[in-house]
Formats: structure tokens, C-alpha cells, sequence
């Protein structure tokens, strides 16, 4: 399949947009409980442009990433979902190292876990696709609509935290509380499943072409996505903290699809600049632009390391400093390098044993020559 000129770009504004919602975590004095705590308009605004949206983009494109390798694996006659389970082990242990040595609100392990159920989904019938994104998704949102019930009224913001003297210390924290910290990842997987079929149907369609279909299609997407998503996650964004699963869950997962939509059709409308140059390297090199953001925000934020936090003006500082950092770095990497430096040692891991098992294959056929 020929590479899809708008897909680096989209994923270049979906790991620097969830960035923008995790920065808030790195640079509140008070951490995720200060966060939850709430905030006033102009903090709230400012969350409101971020949370969940991105990620739930992110989740998307990880389904037209999954619908790829599955029409690669075809075309080479190779078996599905063979070598692409190795990939997901891969992606599983980035998560893990990622979660206990960086950030507690990793996402890699989510979706390592996601494309494995998704893998052995995304080559059926688009009636039996269409029949599990539906039972996912009555799920989700019965599953968003009790606990919202259920915690409504009630303060659910917890006074835990990590302790950021301490590298080790945070390290310490994020093992002995993995369970609970993990709890959003296992809430939100019929969700992530909804997100990850549809991003394959999407590209099956031709939404990401640039065609009079992939039009009609993205001015669906736009219509539904931001004509009626955006009023309504700004609804649930001021209502307050009984509507957090409700904005973040159902509202910003709409937003996503109109953010795929708008950014699609501007790219094929627009001609490239610096800007989407840089964009399009943080996509091309997504897993380590993931990587770095955080890296950089813990060393910005947290007290082991220059220990700077405030309020919204520092989170909006801190998100352009470590967004034009990790925006340069991608660009000059690539410059030189074909692909990121943990995509590069992915690379090597995700193809040794292939090389070590075509190997076994031909040595048989060279010893009876």
C-alpha cells in the first residue's frame, strides 16, 4: 500500500495533542489530584481543548496503522495475525518499561492490548466488524452512564501522590499502586476497540484519500465530529467534575473523529510548510516524540529534576517549550535517519527472530542440495 500522505501528519498533532493534556499532570504543583480537583474558566478552558480528544485520535490512527500491516500481510501471502503479535509484545514491554521508569499514565500498554483483540477482528466482514464495534460500543457508554450515576455528587479526587523528590521514589509509588493506576487502560478498552475498527473502516473507505469519496466522507466526519461533538464536549467540559467520564469518554471521542476529518482535508488543501514539515516528523517518528515529551516534562517539572511548577501560564509555557523541542529534534533525527531512535531498535527486535526463523526454514533445503 502506497504511503498515505496525510497519516504522519495526523499522528504528529495526536502525540503533541496528548501531550497537551499530560502536561497538566507534569506541571500542576498538585498532580493529577489538583488536575481532577478542577480549575477556573480559563484553566478549564484550556484543558478542555486537549483532554481526551488527542488520544482518542491516537487510538484511531493506531486502527488505520492495524488495517495496513493487515492488507501488507495479505498481499505478501503472509499468515494473519502471525508476525504483528510479536509486534504488539513489542509495544506491551515499551509500555511497561515506559510506565514504571517515566510516566504512570502510559498508554502504549492499552494499546498493545487493544491491537491483539483487534487483530484477530479486522480481516472478518464488515457486518461481523461492524456487529463487535456496536456490542463495544453499547458497552462503553452503559458502562460511562452507571459510574457517572453512581459518582455523581461525589468528591472522588484522591489526596495520593507521587512523591517527585525522589526518581526512585516515584518509581516506588508506580509499582505498589499499579493496579489502580492501570484501571483507566481496563475501563476504557470497548471504547478502545470502537476507536481502533473504525480507524481501519475509515481507511478501507478511502476517508484519508484525496477523492471525491474521501471528501463526502471527511465532511461527515467534520459535520458530526465538530458540528455537533464540540458543543456538546463544551457542555460537559463546564459542567463540572460529575461530568468528567461523560467529557472525556463519550463527547472527546467524538471531537476526534471531526479533528481526523478537518486535519485531513487541510492537508490536501494546503501546501507543505515549516510547520507541517516538523508535524509530519513527530509523526514519522511517533514513539519516541511519545517517549521524549515526557522525559522532558519530568525533567522540567518534577523536583529530581529543575522542579518548576505553577499554574495555567507555566502548563501552556511548559507545553510550547517541550513541543518545539521534540518538534526539532524529530526533524533533524530524521534528516539523517530513516526512522526514530526507538523505532530503530524496534525495528531490529521486531525483525531478528523473523531472520532467525527464515533461516531455520532454508537451512534444510541447503543441506539435501
Amino acid at each position: 500500500m502506497r504511503r498515505v500522505e496525510s497519516l504522519d501528519v495526523l499522528r504528529g498533532v495526536a502525540i503533541l495533542g496528548t501531550f497537551g493534556t499530560n502536561v497538566w499532570i507534569f506541571s500542576s504543583p498538585g498532580g493529577l489530584a489538583a488536575v481532577l480537583g478542577g480549575g477556573g474558566v480559563v484553566e478549564s478552558g484550556l484543558r478542555a481543548l486537549s483532554n481526551g480528544k488527542f488520544l482518542a485520535l491516537l487510538s484511531i490512527l493506531f486502527g488505520v496503522g492495524l488495517a495496513i500491516q493487515h492488507s501488507s500481510a495479505l498481499r505478501r501471502g503472509a499468515r494473519w495475525p502471525g508476525w504483528y503479535l510479536w509486534r504488539s509484545a513489542l509495544l506491551l514491554v515499551e509500555g511497561v518499561l515506559h510506565f514504571v521508569l517515566v510516566f504512570e499514565f502510559d498508554v502504549l500498554m492499552f494499546y498493545a492490548v487493544v491491537a491483539v483483540q483487534c487483530a484477530f477482528i479486522v480481516g472478518r466482514s464488515t457486518r461481523v466488524i461492524r456487529g463487535w464495534m456496536i456490542a463495544a460500543g453499547v458497552l462503553h457508554v452503559a458502562v460511562v452512564g452507571l459510574l457517572t450515576a453512581a459518582l455523581y455528587g461525589k468528591d472522588v479526587v484522591g489526596d495520593d501522590a507521587a512523591d517527585t523528590s525522589r526518581w526512585l521514589d516515584q518509581v516506588a509509588f508506580r509499582l505498589d499502586n499499579a493496579l489502580a493506576l492501570r484501571a483507566e487502560a481496563v475501563f476504557v478498552l470497548p471504547l478502545g476497540m470502537v476507536l481502533f475498527l473504525a480507524g481501519a473502516r475509515l481507511l478501507r473507505a478511502g476517508a484519508l484519500e484525496q477523492s471525491v469519496r474521501g471528501d463526502a466522507i471527511r465532511r461527515r466526519l467534520m459535520t458530526w465530529g465538530l458540528g455537533v461533538g464540540v458543543p456538546l464536549n463544551a457542555l460537559t467540559a463546564f459542567a463540572g467534575t460529575d461530568w468528567a467520564l461523560v467529557d472525556r469518554y463519550l463527547c472527546a471521542p467524538l471531537v476526534a473523529f471531526g479533528l481526523l476529518g478537518a486535519i485531513t482535508t487541510l492537508v490536501h488543501r494546503t501546501a507543505e510548510g515549516p510547520l507541517r514539515r516538523g508535524i509530519t516528523a513527530v509523526g514519522r517518528s511517533a514513539l519516541s516524540c511519545y517517549i521524549a515529551q515526557n522525559v522532558l516534562a519530568s525533567v522540567l517539572c518534577y523536583q529530581w529534576g529543575l522542579g518548576v511548577t505553577g499554574g495555567p501560564l507555566w502548563t501552556v509555557t511548559c507545553f510550547l517549550i517541550v513541543s518545539a523541542l521534540v518538534t526539532a529534534g524529530a526533524w533533524l533525527w530524521l534528516r539523517r535517519f530513516p526512522r526514530g531512535p526507538v523505532e530503530t531498535v524496534w525495528d531490529v527486535l521486531y525483525r531478528a527472530p523473523q531472520r532467525i526463523s527464515s533461516r531455520r526454514t532454508r537451512c534444510p533445503q541447503g543441506r539435501s542440495a
